[in-house]
């Protein structure tokens, strides 16, 4: 009998999702507004202080399109972006006919390199073409270097995007990753922390800019009895439905949070003992990761030449989930033509790192199979 699948991060509902649900179903609020849609904008908001609008979209990918569209980027345009991140994070810079410029990451929160951005604003300018947005993302849940990124945005006055997909929870001296930006990209895809099962927020620095943001995700209808629109708009808002699954999954975040990070920790006692590997950790206290994914390096040369591939693939043969890091965008086919700035730290990571199963579900019984494995291995 084949043993059943682990998998690396997958949805985990919390119990009254079903209620929202059916209480949208209940009041005929079907459409893409409703006091799910309210209520789920207004729990965020809530959650990451207070300081800051949101609005809920259909997905992470169409907040950062809105993102870039409300920094002012057009056809022709510049837009940096960490290198060392999923495809999602560069296609809307693509989507208004820009030219992503890719920035390596730095070794210790594997993000974006204060050293390498400057490098490339400076670069940039030089050449004529101020970028018109820095995104800068918070990889797996780790923050990024955000003191350092946050006052590169303000010297060279770029707009500064967070791609806070993987980061909600996550926090950086206290405060909330999402709110250090002109704007903080959320996403609540199945694989998340928390799901809506597809669906994302924009986080927006006012409610004056959540209200533009808004007015673009629903067609940028003009106010008139009839259909006007003097802007290009898109269908880009959450269901009333999906928001109702994500007010029960508010009820679990801290929940799913906490189970994540004991997921790292048995990470990171299970490597102890094992030379060559590494596990992602906070670099100091400032940082507090939500641990969407653990991940770690494998050093072939210290585990007799036995590389990450190996790993995956011994983990596989046990029907367990695990990953590579992200291929870097500047090594991707489509993105071939872009510039680059900076070293192999991205490459490195991509050629020895890998992902772990994760989920805030995950049980002792799976702890025990997945220990097995790495331990034979």
């Amino acid at each position: 009998m084949s043993k059943s699948k682990i998998w690396l991060s997958s949805p985990h509902m919390g119990g009254n999702e079903q209620q929202y649900v059916n209480e949208a179903f209940a009041t005929n609020w079907v459409a893409p507004l409703g006091p799910n849609v309210t209520g789920f904008e207004s729990d965020l908001e809530q959650y990451l202080g207070n300081t800051h609008a949101v609005a809920a979209l259909s997905s992470g990918t169409a907040a950062l399109h809105l993102a870039l569209i409300l920094a002012g980027v057009k056809a022709g345009d510049e837009v940096i972006c960490q290198s060392m991140t999923f495809s999602a994070s560069a296609n809307p810079i693509v989507y208004l006919g820009a030219t992503p410029i890719f920035v390596d990451s730095e070794p210790t929160t594997w993000n974006i390199c204060p050293v390498a951005l400057e490098n490339a604003l400076v670069d940039r300018i030089a050449k004529g073409k101020k970028p018109k947005a820095i995104i800068a993302v918070h990889l797996y849940g780790m923050p990024f270097q955000v003191d350092a990124i946050v006052a590169l945005a303000k010297k060279y006055e770029v707009p500064l995007i967070e791609d806070s997909a993987e980061a909600l929870g996550s926090h950086y001296n206290g405060k909330f990753c999402g709110t250090f930006g002109d704007f903080g990209v959320l996403s609540f895809n199945g694989n998340k922390i928390i799901t809506t099962s597809g669906g994302g927020a924009l986080v927006c620095s006012s409610q004056t800019v959540k209200e533009k943001t808004v007015f673009l995700a629903t067609q940028a209808r003009d106010q008139a009895p009839h259909y006007e629109h003097s802007h290009i708009g898109y269908n880009y808002r959450l269901s009333n439905i999906c928001a109702g699954i994500g007010r029960g999954q508010m009820e679990v975040l801290n929940a799913h949070i906490q189970k994540r990070r004991e997921m790292h920790e048995f990470y990171v006692n299970l490597f102890a003992d094992k030379k060559g590997i590494s596990v992602l950790c906070e670099p100091s206290a400032s940082y507090f990761s939500n641990h969407w994914l653990s991940a770690i390096i494998v050093n072939p040369e210290f585990n007799n030449g036995k590389s990450r591939e190996d790993l995956r693939l011994a983990l596989e043969k046990e029907n367990i989930e695990s990953r590579p890091l992200w291929k870097p965008m500047h090594l991707q086919p489509v993105f071939q033509e872009a510039p680059y700035y900076g070293n192999t730290v991205a490459e490195d990571l991509f050629v020895k790192g890998l992902c772990l199963p994760s989920g805030s579900n995950l049980t002792d019984e799976d702890r025990e199979r997945i220990a097995a494995v790495i331990n034979t291995f």
